[in-house]
């Protein structure tokens, strides 16, 4: 269950005074639409967990990505994913309101070209809070650590460590410049329309 009070104490209150400004039927069309969302995407997240991986609240995913989630998969709060291409055959972890969108491509693995065996190398990858990766990313096995609020622009390949609050575009991706803020006041399961629960309970709060 949701720790709403500490939720929006922190960080929510310009979406909660959004939500008490609609007036009952626009806010309670939203909730219908909202409720319709969310046993879809607690589905996901009851699949993924059953099949080992660690996920936090308000996980945003496609159930083509649960269906394969394993034990290597960890993911923090407040997630909102739309690409089934992560691969989980090593190590991924996820932090808190990040941010990964469709036809992005995560490998984790790779193998040894000094080796007569052409044995794999698994790697895996860390992904820091705040991050921001759009569509049609693809991220390789040499890319193991992206920093808190890093971005990356779409359509860039990552083969090397992005560093916390670097926005990055490219092939190979490079540093543009510093981010100046991350995202700490959106509720970035609202994204997909999963903000079931805050938007029922951000009604009432005070």
């Amino acid at each position: 269950m949701l720790n709403i009070s500490p939720f929006f104490d922190r960080q929510y209150k310009v979406y909660s005074e959004n939500v008490k400004s609609r007036n009952k039927l626009h806010y309670l069309i939203g909730l219908y639409v909202r409720w319709k969302q969310h046993f879809k995407y607690e589905r996901a997240v009851r699949i993924a967990r059953k099949h080992g991986a660690k996920v936090g609240e308000g996980v945003i995913m496609p159930l083509s990505l649960a269906r394969c989630a394993n034990s290597n998969l960890t993911i923090g709060n407040h997630v909102s994913i739309q690409t089934d291409k992560i691969d989980l055959r090593a190590p991924v972890t996820i932090g808190s309101h990040v941010i990964i969108g469709s036809e992005t491509e995560i490998i984790t693995n790779s193998h040894n070209i000094d080796s007569v065996l052409w044995e794999h190398k698994h790697y895996g990858i860390q992904i820091d809070d705040y991050v921001w990766i759009p569509t049609k990313v693809l991220i390789l096995p040499s890319c193991r650590h992206i920093g808190e609020g890093a971005v990356i622009s779409s359509g860039s390949v990552v083969a090397k460590n992005v560093e916390p609050m670097s926005v990055v575009s490219g092939n190979p991706a490079k540093e543009l410049r510093k981010r100046k803020c991350v995202h700490s006041e959106l509720v970035v399961e609202s994204l997909l329309g999963g903000d079931y629960l805050i938007y029922k309970m951000s009604r009432n709060y005070k």
